[in-house]
């Protein structure tokens, strides 16, 4: 722009008479008051704010749209973003309650919510925000020991941001969260967690084998248990079912017995009844007492009833076998 000027001035002196030189003065001004309103015009995007001076004193804060500010009176004092920001901080050392030493490094999200304060509240709130949280950290781990420490990471997330947030809260700065990083402990410390976490898991292995023995024992057991009691259940099915076809097949054959002695019944009481019809002779009579005679002396019976009607004819049998004796008596010596 200074240059635009005063190269037409030099023109304007050199080549112009007294009125157009003034013509052309009057423009330079209207051009520098043209580009002082431009630049006099803000345009503020989305998320981000400006805080306005007017004669060194605060005097507004500018938001999201198209602002305009009175030249050489009014200055942005401050470019504000108000999204959601991170601090990510070195690692600080610290000292646990039994006196580890050890590298924790921590990580703020944080936002802006009020600018004024922002701006005039503390002069670099971002490394104030750092050391106030080296110190913190420092005051929390001094109360844990090293295991309180490594698993206790809710625990100290909660308490730095609570105290962060009622500190840096007239700074117009609202922490949201605090977490930290990384947790490094010494490399002797290190290696006898590894070591520690060796054995335990040596440990939880031998008791999950210990454990999985132990239940296939008691599943082949149980197994063992349930095989015999399912093999006597089966024998006693068995035997029921042998007494069953037992006892069906001494029925049947008693129910046979029963029907060939009452058919021999009734063929013998049919026999009778036909011989009775036929009204026998009585020297049939005799030979059938006679047959009855021979059965009943066949040698089993001690003791032989023989009636009345017998009595003669067993006398004739037996004069007849005396007479049948002799005879072979007396043709014996005479074939010698």
């Amino acid at each position: 722009m200074k240059p635009l000027i005063t190269s037409l001035l030099l023109e304007a002196e050199s080549s112009a008479t007294p009125v157009s030189a003034g013509l052309i003065a009057l423009a330079v001004v209207v051009i520098v008051v043209i580009c002082v309103l431009i630049s006099c015009i803000k345009i503020v995007p989305q998320a981000r704010a400006c805080v306005i001076e007017r004669l060194g004193r605060y005097y507004t804060t500018w938001e999201t749209g198209v602002h305009f500010k009175l030249p050489f009176f009014d200055r942005v004092a401050k470019n504000v973003v108000l999204m959601e920001q991170v601090a990510d901080f070195p690692p600080q050392p610290v000292i646990t309650k039994d006196n580890v030493r050890m590298q924790i490094d921590t990580v703020v999200f944080y936002q802006i919510t009020d600018c004024k304060l922002y701006a005039y509240g503390h002069v670099n709130p971002i490394s104030a925000i750092e050391n106030l949280t080296s110190t913190t950290l420092r005051n929390i781990i001094g109360e844990l020991d090293l295991d309180g420490t490594l698993t206790s990471r809710d625990v100290i997330n909660t308490k730095m941001r609570s105290i962060l947030d009622e500190v840096t809260d007239p700074w117009g700065i609202k922490v949201n969260r605090v977490e930290l990083k990384n947790i490094i402990p010494p490399n002797e410390i290190q290696n006898a967690m590894e070591k520690q976490m060796k054995a335990e898991r040596e440990r939880r292995e031998s008791i999950i084998r210990a454990e999985g023995e132990k239940k296939s024992q008691i599943l082949v057991s149980e197994g063992k248990k349930e095989s015999m009691i399912l093999a006597a259940e089966a024998e006693k099915q068995s035997a029921i079912l042998n007494a069953e076809a037992h006892k069906e097949a001494a029925i049947r054959e008693a129910e046979g017995k029963a029907e060939a002695i009452l058919t021999v019944q009734r063929a013998t009481a049919e026999g009778i009844r036909m011989i009775n019809e036929a009204s026998p002779e009585e020297g049939y009579l005799t030979l059938k007492k006679l047959e009855a005679f021979t059965a009943a002396s066949d040698g089993k019976a001690t003791k032989i009833i023989i009636p009345s009607e017998l009595q003669s004819l067993a006398g004739l049998v037996t004069s007849a076998a005396e007479i049948a004796k002799d005879s072979e008596e007396k043709a014996a010596p005479t074939k010698k």
